[in-house]
């Protein structure tokens, strides 16, 4: 049985905080490429002639996903722009919750 992510607190359900960092939507991005053995040139030039460095610097972790970006990845790999945004809200908000334990 698996274990539950939430606690019950005050007749609520009170979401337990995150342990590590989630994944990276670069991370994923990469895997996919690569399971269609696509360099990041050929998806770059694919998503509408996007540079090749921002792909580079999403899957290095160093850049996050836009809107924009989304959309193009969902196009160009059978996603939805959704997938990729959520996976980007984690991280960020992830990476805002440590900024503000650490103030």
């Amino acid at each position: 049985m698996c274990a539950a992510k939430t606690t019950t607190k005050a007749g609520g359900i009170t979401p337990r905080p995150m342990v590590r960092r989630p994944t990276h939507p670069g991370e994923i991005l990469a895997d996919m490429l690569e399971d269609r053995a696509m360099a990041v040139a050929e998806a770059a030039r694919q998503m509408s002639n996007i540079p090749a460095q921002r792909l580079h610097d999403i899957i290095k972790g160093r850049r996050g996903v836009t809107a924009e970006t989304a959309i193009l990845l969902s196009e160009l790999l059978g996603t939805t722009a959704e997938f990729w945004m959520n996976l980007q809200a984690g991280v960020d908000l992830f990476d805002a919750r440590q900024t503000l334990k650490a103030s």
